[in-house]
């Protein structure tokens, strides 16, 4: 079994899907977890999980968009468990399929804002956490398989954005591989989530006829990844951005 005992984790969009379910993992392995997003009484509730669990976790109100916010965040996380260990920049946002010419301005500002400048930030003060208690760490950011090829029309901002956060992933990887800090990227495929239930306009079993594993993904699916690239088994694993996709990209 996988371990995280005495580690502690930052997760961003904590409070559903892909997030709780990562968080929880966390705290099964042994990490105490800062959850991190904008619902208060989502992200108490995946904090009841958490020491359901059996572990230890804080919920942290928000907005990664905001340098002030993600800043107060990782002192938050340092102040209450003394340490900041793993991170997982999960917080993202979809926006509308629409084609592009259909596409506005503020869209565009929102979706970069949670999806990039979101991940730079984090990305930013963990690190700078991480580099001052000089013993490494490891980071993992949401990607999406949209971010190596679209996989149908529509979404063209998410995608553009899901494939800067690969390029932010794997220079930051480069820059502090030296210092003992890994950085990853996850690309989740079709998975069973309300942001696939959105883009589907609630049609996602659709996507089962595209996938080679006949299945929709589950939470649990890029959860026990993300866990094993944040673990001592992925040690030499720097700079990767994993698809979990049941094979749609091999397609």
């Amino acid at each position: 079994m996988t371990t995280l005992e005495n580690k502690v984790a930052l997760v961003t969009g904590g409070t559903s899907g892909i997030g709780r379910t990562t968080a929880i993992a966390f705290a099964c392995a042994g990490a105490k977890v800062v959850v991190v997003g904008r619902r208060e009484q989502e992200g108490n509730e995946t904090v009841r999980l958490i020491r359901e669990a059996g572990s230890d976790g804080l919920f942290v109100q928000a907005d990664v968009a905001k340098e002030a916010d993600v800043e107060a965040t990782v002192a938050a996380a340092v102040n209450k468990f003394g340490s900041l260990d793993i991170a997982f920049n999960n917080a993202g946002m979809l926006g509308q399929n629409a084609s592009l010419a259909e596409q506005t301005e503020q869209a565009y500002d929102r979706i970069f804002a949670v999806n990039v400048k979101g991940v730079f930030l984090c990305m930013k003060y963990e690190i700078s956490q991480m580099l001052a208690q000089d013993n490494g760490g490891t980071i993992v950011n949401t990607s999406s398989i949209n971010g190596f090829r679209p996989l149908a029309p529509g979404f063209s901002i998410y995608n553009a954005s899901k494939t800067a956060v690969i390029m932010l992933t794997k220079t930051a990887a480069l820059e502090y591989a030296s210092q003992k800090i890994r950085i990853n990227a996850i690309a989740p495929g079709p998975i069973e989530t309300d942001m696939l239930n959105q883009a589907t306009g609630g049609n996602s079993k659709a996507f089962e006829n595209f996938v080679p594993a006949g299945r929709l993904g589950k939470p649990d699916d890029i959860a026990n990844a993300v866990v094993w690239l944040c673990s001592d088994s992925a040690d030499y694993v720097n700079g990767h951005t994993l698809a979990v996709d049941g094979g749609v990209l091999a397609a």
